[in-house]
């Protein structure tokens, strides 16, 4: 057993990613840690945050994970964070800011560099194959190998993209990752809160785009599933997605109109700040055509107008994804 994972006292080499906006709560998160994985939080918010790591240390005794956006955290959400086995942090500058357990996710052997500099116990490395917001532009296992060969080799690295059978967990470990990160397929899990509108969506799509498009206050690249919005704003997506085009070529990022990236990027600097009741009022009032489209993925206790309006996140494996199952069933599995 890798020494981080025994530290942590996880017993397989599998880590649920945190999907944020509360598509992974407390429910799934603790179906991973309780089959021997590693399951992550992913909400918005202290208050959230030690809610639903309350909620899932009723369900499992196994370590837990909380997952934090850099650009919307606030000093109390790493207060209430330091609470899990281990804290996760995406998209900004690494620095510690909890005494436990630190990861930091990246898309870059530079970045890896800077975060275990910084005092990480171990870095994420994210492949552009990823779904949600993608940090890396490179293929995940060859991101691997440069970072491996240029940190430490008892250094922990996660592999996260294009991580969703068996295989790809092995291939993984083999190339010297430590774990396997898995998203879409715990997205597409009994217990992940993705309304089931979404989870239809997903389960039906066979292309992912990389675009965006979605960036009201996060002007950031996502990788999401086609829908009414993508429809609406990226005229070029069909020939993108055509039949015959690389993998590479459907690795672009596909940029959103200027004016709406404009609007995005004015909306940054105070994503952190904005109101919660704010979010959710913008999240209600958008159509595919708004021009302000927020990151925010469907809920299944948000509104259902999101699945055409809002991000519909997968990976690249979502094409290899035919069925929703039990979070404990797919750890065991992908085990091997």
């Amino acid at each position: 057993m890798p020494p981080l994972l025994e530290r942590l006292g996880v017993e397989l080499p599998v880590v649920q990613a945190g999907m944020g906006g509360g598509l992974s709560r407390h429910e799934l998160a603790a179906a991973v840690s309780e089959a021997g994985g590693l399951g992550t939080i992913a909400v918005n918010g202290a208050a959230a945050i030690g809610r639903e790591l309350a909620a899932a240390r009723v369900l499992t005794g196994r370590p837990l994970a909380v997952n934090v956006l850099l650009p919307f955290a606030r000093r109390d959400w790493f207060e209430a964070a330091a609470a899990a086995d281990a804290v996760v942090t995406f998209w900004g500058r690494p620095r510690r800011r909890t005494p436990g357990v630190w990861l930091h996710q990246c898309g870059s052997v530079e970045e890896a560099r800077e975060a275990r500099a910084a005092g990480a116990d171990g870095v994420v490395v994210q492949g552009v194959e990823a779904g949600g917001h993608v940090r890396g532009t490179t293929p995940a296992l060859e991101l691997l190998e440069r970072t491996r060969a240029a940190l430490p080799a008892d250094y922990p690295l996660l592999l996260a993209g294009g991580v969703a059978e068996p295989a790809d967990v092995r291939a993984a470990l083999e190339a010297g990752a430590t774990a396997a990160v898995a998203g879409t397929r715990f997205l597409l899990s009994e217990e992940s809160r993705a309304h089931a509108l979404y989870k239809e969506r997903l389960l039906a799509a066979e292309e992912t785009l990389l675009t965006d498009l979605f960036g009201a206050a996060w002007p950031a690249s996502h990788r999401v599933v086609p829908n009414a919005a993508t429809a609406h704003w990226l005229g070029g997506v069909r020939p993108l997605l055509a039949p015959g085009r690389t993998k590479d070529e459907r690795r672009v990022v596909l940029r959103a109109p200027s004016a709406n990236r404009a609007l995005n990027r004015l909306l940054a600097p105070g994503a952190r700040y904005t109101p919660s009741s704010l979010q959710l009022r913008m999240m209600r009032a958008q159509r595919p055509g708004s021009r302000l489209l927020t990151p925010a993925g469907p809920t299944d206790d948000g509104p259902a107008t999101l699945v055409d309006a809002g991000a519909l996140y997968a990976g690249e494996t979502v094409a290899r994804i035919d069925a929703v199952r039990p979070a404990g069933d797919l750890v065991r599995e992908l085990a091997g």
